[in-house]
């Protein structure tokens, strides 16, 4: 049973144009709503996302096609136009194929003719983070940032990469962030070792405390505050995630000139207490290069799905 999610973006955030219907397909959950021609949001909610190992994508899609269905009916008054679909993962947005998805595990999925041909609507397809990085650019905490990374510090890292006010895809491979190498990075399920993800990412942070301590804990949010009340171990594991994380950030700003940093993700929710140590870290190690604004996410858990919706009136715009 659909359970309603709580708050959502203020009304009107999406601002005016086509009406769409959203879904932003998490690891976990998946999110959806419908964004009027006003830009007001109905219906938000969050379900538990498909998971099915015979057929990945077939199960996925399923459920967005049966998500459409339901909206439809349920809001018979509310105009859809097209459907913006956002998933994890390796995304081609240009051909509407999941490329790979580790928490998944489809490989080259048509999403988007699958859920077209099921649902009679245009469909525009893509990346949850590309998604989320754009909504903050154009409606969030990036607006009027032309050189800017949106950075998602969840259970694992990724980003979107923004240069000139232009987003870099690369065919779905920029941006991630989470499996660069950073010192004294340890061996990551990807394959590698070395990635920013075994040691920055609230998933990383929880696992290194438990592993070093035998206490489990149910998040970073925990190895904070156990830091805080002046736990060693987890003073040092939360200190070793920023400078992981200051390294990737000074990597970006030395390459590719970044001037903001917005992080979102559950890790972020940790406002001060990491943004203090990041910031200082990254003047310490920036030398005579400008050192990026670092601010956190205006859309929140939201951000995906308005890029989702954000997408959705594209296409229809453009086809109009």
């Amino acid at each position: 049973m659909p359970l309603d999610v709580p708050g959502g973006p203020p009304p009107g955030l999406a601002g005016p144009g086509p009406g769409v219907l959203a879904i932003d397909v998490g690891g976990t959950d998946t999110k959806s709503a419908v964004i009027d021609r006003a830009g007001n949001l109905h219906g938000l909610e969050r379900i538990p996302s498909a998971h099915d190992e015979r057929r990945p994508g077939d199960a996925v899609a399923e459920q967005v096609i049966e998500l459409a269905r339901t909206y439809t009916a349920r809001f018979p008054d509310r105009e859809i136009d097209a459907l913006g679909l956002v998933v994890p993962g390796l995304v081609d947005d240009v051909a509407g194929v999941g490329l790979f998805a580790s928490n998944f595990g489809w490989d080259h999925y048509p999403f988007r003719d699958v859920v077209s041909e099921a649902t009679g609507l245009p469909v525009a397809f893509g990346h949850d983070v590309s998604a989320a990085g754009d909504a903050e650019m154009r409606a969030g905490a990036g607006l009027g940032a032309e050189d800017a990374v949106v950075l998602i510090i969840g259970t694992g890292i990724a980003g979107a990469v923004f240069c000139g006010g232009r987003a870099v895809r690369a065919g779905g491979y920029a941006g991630e962030i989470g499996h660069a190498q950073v010192p004294g990075g340890l061996p990551c399920p990807c394959g590698a070792t070395g990635c920013l993800e075994t040691l920055g990412s609230a998933g990383a942070i929880t696992r290194r405390y438990t592993a070093r301590t035998g206490r489990p804990v149910s998040g970073a949010r925990e190895v904070l505050i156990a830091g805080q009340a002046g736990d060693e171990d987890a003073s040092e594991i939360w200190s070793d995630a920023v400078q992981a994380l200051a390294f990737s950030i000074c990597q970006l700003a030395a390459m590719i000139g970044t001037e903001t940093v917005i992080l979102g993700g559950g890790l972020s929710q940790a406002g001060p207490a990491l943004l203090e140590p990041l910031g200082r870290r990254i003047q310490e190690q920036m030398s005579f290069l400008r050192a990026p604004r670092l601010t956190t996410s205006l859309l929140g858990q939201d951000a995906g799905l308005i890029g989702a919706a954000l997408h959705a009136r594209d296409l229809v715009q453009a086809r109009a």
